[in-house]
């Protein structure tokens, strides 16, 4: 039979759904995704501009098959992104590969403990300006302009408070 009308193929879908329906069930394992694909099919046959089709039957069917390993592929491509992800962020290594432990040593704990103990101790002993243009600055985001508003002096006045601060948060940290 050949479909040279617009609905030709539209009919011959309509026809053969069930049996097409069938068919992806058998293929895909899964009614609701036979069910996806049998729409899919349906809108490709709806809008196919194509010329004359001999065996429209069998057309269907191989529009149908390409539905389900692009659906594959994309299923494949998917879970690698996923694995790739996955493996990623949790630092997993391939096969025979042995994996970094990321994870902090009791020692580098200790360290990082101590160090913000020593950073939080410097911070409240700053000169009291200094102390105030650097929380305002560094611990609530504030511009150096913004701050200057918030502590009625000069920019140039929360830039040597800044100075001063760093300064002295840099000598608390190395000794």
């Amino acid at each position: 039979m050949s479909l040279s009308d617009d609905h030709g193929l539209e009919t011959l879908y309509g026809v053969h759904r069930a049996d097409l329906r069938r068919f992806l069930i058998a293929r895909t394992g899964d009614a609701a995704d036979a069910d996806d694909v049998l729409q899919e099919l349906w809108l490709k046959a709806h809008n196919l501009q194509a010329g004359p089709i001999d065996n429209g039957r069998a057309y269907l069917y191989r529009m149908a098959q390409n539905l389900i390993v692009d659906r594959l592929r994309e299923k494949q491509r998917r879970m690698e992104r996923e694995r790739r992800w996955s493996d990623q962020a949790t630092g997993f290594a391939a096969v025979g590969v042995e994996p970094a432990d990321r994870s902090k040593t009791a020692e580098e704990e200790i360290l990082a403990r101590e160090e913000i103990a020593t950073l939080v101790s410097a911070i409240s002993n700053l000169p009291d300006g200094a102390r105030k243009a650097f929380e305002l600055h560094k611990l609530e985001g504030l511009s150096h302009a913004e701050v200057a508003v918030r502590l009625g002096i000069s920019k140039s006045g929360v830039e040597k408070h800044m100075a001063v601060a760093m300064k002295y948060l840099r000598r608390a940290l190395r000794d």
